[in-house]
């Protein structure tokens, strides 16, 4: 079932490697034009260190926090671009670079001389230690003056996985995000208390596989998960829909109706009452959202809202 299907991930980990470019100049420019404030702080996970970089949206109002776990590409450029579009929307961004001290002469994501060599790094890190550094970027960015305290975790490909996880993890999440990822095991999603979101390309078969088992998996626990699936598009289309090299249009048209919709739904994060005021509420069970993208708005049968 659900579990036979989560085998086959890690050969698509390899795989979604191939499909990476070997630089990411345009997303490093993307980034150096941005107007928005970032910095790296380094965070205390467990006994080691992780750094990370935050973005700030330029608002008046204290925002909900974001924490974006990247794909396996490491906090590449275009993750820290990726993090800075989410802060133009209006949200404090962090982005913990897992690599952290694992690379040459003790460096994080950039030490590393070769694409292949930061794939095989990250799809190698125990979860355990994942949760810990994601857990201390939650911490470090949440309770920041400018957040209102409430925050999500966005992930992409192997981060969309660790976003369901994180989701299975941390109690006090207001929603995962995952974007081209695996389920996490049937027995880890009865720890769910959040709502989990799921962005999908049409034209990637090996995650959409997981989808029909991840419904019923998380409809028995009782859990609210809408899927949406953009047709056309292939894995990392997040990526590819901003990639000037892209030369398929149904990347860049998920792009924009994916962002459009984690815009939707992180808003309705903002406007909600804190998790801590909602204890014994009793959340909507969602599990038959499947829809196929095709227009800007969303096709999403759910009619109630968070």
């Amino acid at each position: 079932m659900l579990h036979s299907v989560i085998k086959t991930f890690s050969t698509a980990l390899l795989l979604c490697a191939a499909s990476a470019l070997p630089a990411q100049d345009w997303a490093v420019k993307r980034l150096d034009a941005s107007p928005r404030h970032h910095e790296y702080v380094t965070l205390k996970a467990a006994g080691h260190d992780v750094q990370a970089f935050v973005v700030y949206p330029e608002v008046k109002t204290k925002a909900t926090s974001i924490v974006l776990i990247p794909e396996i590409f490491g906090l590449s450029g275009w993750a820290k671009s990726m993090a800075d579009d989410l802060a133009a929307a209006g949200y404090v961004v962090i982005a913990p670079d897992v690599l952290t001290g694992k690379g040459p002469n003790g460096g994080g994501t950039d030490s590393y001389p070769s694409q292949d060599q930061v794939t095989k790094a990250v799809s190698g890190l125990p979860n355990d230690e994942v949760m810990a550094d994601l857990d201390a970027a939650a911490d470090y960015v949440r309770n920041l003056p400018a957040s209102n305290g409430k925050f999500a975790s966005v992930g992409f490909c192997w981060g969309g996985g660790k976003s369901f996880a994180f989701a299975t993890h941390r109690g006090d999440l207001s929603a995962a995000f995952v974007f081209y990822g695996p389920p996490p095991s049937d027995a880890d999603m009865a720890k769910i208390t959040a709502p989990v979101f799921g962005f999908y390309g049409g034209n990637d078969a090996r995650i959409d596989a997981t989808i029909p088992a991840t419904i019923e998996a998380m409809k028995a626990a009782r859990k609210t998960y809408e899927p949406v699936t953009y047709d056309g598009a292939g894995h990392g289309f997040m990526r590819a829909g901003v990639d000037p090299t892209n030369t398929v249009d149904a990347n860049k048209t998920a792009r924009e109706q994916g962002f459009a919709r984690l815009s939707m739904e992180l808003a309705k994060i903002a406007k909600a009452p804190s998790r801590k005021t909602r204890a014994g509420v009793q959340r909507r069970v969602a599990g038959t959202q499947v829809a196929k993208q095709t227009s800007v708005q969303c096709h999403n049968p759910a009619t109630t809202s968070l």
